[in-house]
């Protein structure tokens, strides 16, 4: 049996989530994608899937083993497109990750415009709150937020984001104003696990002053964007979030952005890709596709700073 076509055998059932899935995605029989994977199993001397009847589960082995096929896979295929030249049309799967949060509200609409412009091209969306490497998992742009590290990764920079504090009208009306940081200490609190349980920092308008910790005492923790959105448009605290989270719930009102001098420093945001992907005509496609469409997104996104400025926060 050929090893590289049992890898993407196996590649493709991690995707499908089940043997059976990947039987359907290639077109195959059950015993056929099972031998497959009991072909590489041999070959490697040990087990890389734990099965159920519906499920399938990655052994410690197969981790590993299942970002070494997805790099190989890649490598295949750049070799494959840079052999075809540049005039070769964008097609076959291409691999984009990004945070949770702006995957889903920013990259993925874009990703659809994408695959509507190519239809030759399919894509896995991987949406994870961490960093991974891109190369060991197969990879090819990300979406990142922050300062990014020395590394070979190319990067884009598409704009800047910031964290900011809101909360509903209905709160504010009721509680005592904020003036100054360490107000927020005497409000009920939404936490997002990610942004800090005990306390939020803020840095200083004065070059000489160090930054200022103000302890929280959430009332609420959340582990996701959506429900801290929720409980605070509901009027049920503050909360601390990216700007582009709220942009659409302070355009409507129904959330007030609180103290803007005191926020943070704006957070770069970049478009990132392994060295020598950009050669790749789905990756080059999907890059001059949607790096003008990400800044101009991010461009109307800043605008919920100038818009808060002119209602003054409270």
């Amino acid at each position: 049996m050929d090893r590289i076509d049992a890898m993407r055998v196996f590649v493709t059932a991690l995707d499908a989530g089940s043997l059976a899935g990947a039987g359907r995605r290639l077109g195959r029989s059950p015993a056929a994608v099972t031998r497959a994977i009991a072909f590489l199993e041999n070959y490697v001397g040990t087990p890389l899937l734990h099965r159920t009847t519906r499920t399938i589960k990655l052994s410690e082995a197969g981790e590993r083993y299942a970002a070494a096929c997805r790099r190989v896979l890649t490598d295949l295929e750049e070799a494959d497109m840079l052999a075809a030249g540049e005039s070769a049309a964008p097609r076959g799967v291409l691999n984009v990750t990004g945070p949770v949060a702006s995957g889903a509200i920013i990259l993925r609409p874009i990703l659809d415009a994408y695959l509507d412009a190519y239809p030759e091209v399919k894509a896995r969306l991987l949406l994870l709150d961490r960093k991974l490497n891109m190369v060991e998992e197969g990879q090819d742009v990300a979406l990142r937020i922050g300062h990014l590290p020395d590394s070979s990764l190319i990067a884009i920079r598409i704009g800047e984001v910031r964290q900011v504090i809101c909360a509903a009208p209905s709160y504010l009306a009721t509680k005592p104003p904020i003036r100054e940081p360490a107000d927020f200490s005497a409000h009920q609190v939404i936490a997002l696990t990610t942004f800090g349980q005990d306390s939020w920092s803020f840095v200083p308008t004065d070059e000489t002053a160090d930054i200022q910790q103000v302890p929280i005492a959430p009332r609420l923790i959340v582990n996701t964007v959506e429900a801290a959105v929720g409980s605070a448009a509901e009027g049920n605290g503050l909360t601390r979030l990216f700007s582009y989270q709220v942009a659409t719930e302070v355009r409507a009102g129904t959330l007030v952005v609180v103290l803007p001098e005191a926020e943070s420093p704006a957070l770069p945001v970049h478009i990132v890709t392994p060295e020598g992907r950009l050669a790749v005509p789905k990756v080059r496609a999907f890059v001059d596709f949607a790096v003008p469409r990400l800044k101009a997104e991010f461009a109307r996104l800043a605008d919920l700073r100038e818009q808060k400025r002119k209602t003054g926060g409270r």
